[in-house]
């Protein structure tokens, strides 16, 4: 199979059951910027060396299933090409995540600025990409066919970022930096 096809080469793709839609549209953007954090997750395994990788695969796995999803244009079309289902025991498996390190970090008593070490501020690369993939996907479902759930997964992944961020920072021994507000 050929990887270039040059039906995009006027600006259109086609959805996943062939409707054709201009590349600018909000449902190219949702998915795209869903590429775009899976391609960023990816980096953050390898700065890891593989040590999250039971963690953050199978969230790469099911982000591929929030975009295929995505790009389906309707849940029927989904289901049709037996694209998987984002459920809530995905959910649930990473907010048990988050518990789990949360449990083993201090307190938090102020915001914390990204940085430290490539990983910790990789992590929160990660988290901002998936907040506007999350804004993407509400902004989507406010005119056309989108799985509340799909929007779920995004927001608890986000926070599941924010806390595998401060959980490298003290695997590293990275002292975390607290914002503090001009006076």
């Amino acid at each position: 199979m050929k990887i270039y096809t040059r039906t995009g080469d006027q600006g259109q793709t086609s959805l996943l059951g062939g409707l054709r839609v201009s590349k600018d549209s909000l449902r190219i953007d949702a998915y795209g910027t869903v590429d775009e954090l899976n391609s960023h997750l990816g980096l953050l395994r390898d700065q890891l060396n593989g040590s999250r990788d039971a963690l953050l695969v199978p969230i790469q796995g099911s982000l591929f299933s929030l975009g295929s999803r995505l790009a389906s244009g309707t849940e029927e079309q989904a289901d049709r090409f037996k694209v998987p289902a984002i459920t809530a025991q995905d959910i649930t498996s990473m907010e048990q995540a988050m518990d789990q390190m949360d449990s083993e970090l201090p307190e938090m008593r102020n915001f914390v600025l990204p940085g430290g070490h490539l990983a910790v501020s990789q992590a929160h690369v990660c988290r901002t990409v998936c907040r506007r993939a999350e804004r993407l996907v509400v902004t989507l479902a406010a005119s056309e066919e989108v799985p509340g759930i799909l929007v779920q997964y995004l927001n608890r992944l986000s926070d599941l970022l924010f806390v595998v961020a401060r959980h490298i920072a003290k695997v590293e021994g990275v002292v975390e930096t607290p914002w503090k507000p001009r006076g």
